[in-house]
């Protein structure tokens, strides 16, 4: 997948987007509801949510390697993908496909490993990887897990279902903030499922 051209207006921010909107859910479930704003904690992921932590909370992995970093501390989507859902027959809302925050105007899927998304005022995550789409997505729509693949012309799967981060400067996030992004130096590393 090809890197998008983000031509930055500083020395190394451009500011493409805004967040629609945001949510947690401090038990295990796919939808997380909506709220007015949410915390992010440095290290740890979103405050009073299920997969705050250092180490891994996503079930399944932690039944693979508890002790492993949780590199799926936030979880970002594009409101585009709902608009295309919606094209597809689909009615998916934020928060409904797990997400923490969703994003509109930005690119998730187009950045690379270690870009910055500056959240607001003062919030920051890096880029760590692509959520691969799980089953559960069907629990909520049938067929929404494939709906969230597609293939490139050269034939490889693309995963769009969202991306992970983890959380590097505390701060407040809310429904209309910004969404600013830091590249990392160049070369750029394509993000693959974390």
């Amino acid at each position: 997948m090809a890197m998008p051209d983000m031509t930055m207006s500083s020395p190394d921010m451009a500011m493409p987007g805004s967040i629609a909107a945001v949510s947690r859910s401090p038990t295990h479930t796919l939808t997380k509801p909506t709220a007015a704003s949410i915390r992010l904690l440095a290290g740890l992921g979103v405050e009073g949510d299920a997969h705050q932590g250092v180490s891994v909370k996503h079930r399944s992995r932690v039944a693979r390697s508890p002790e492993a970093p949780n590199l799926r501390q936030v979880h970002l989507i594009h409101a585009e993908l709902f608009d295309e859902l919606r094209d597809a027959g689909f009615a998916i809302s934020p928060g409904q496909m797990g997400e923490n925050v969703t994003t509109s105007g930005v690119d998730l899927l187009g950045l690379p490993v270690g870009a910055r998304l500056h959240l607001g005022d003062e919030a920051v995550v890096e880029v760590t990887g692509l959520r691969n789409p799980c089953s559960q997505l069907n629990k909520l729509q049938p067929g929404l897990m494939a709906a969230t693949l597609a293939r490139d012309g050269a034939g490889n799967l693309v995963r769009k279902a969202g991306i992970m981060a983890v959380v590097l400067a505390s701060g407040e996030v809310r429904g209309g903030d910004s969404v600013r992004i830091e590249l990392p130096p160049p070369p750029h590393q394509p993000l693959a499922p974390v």
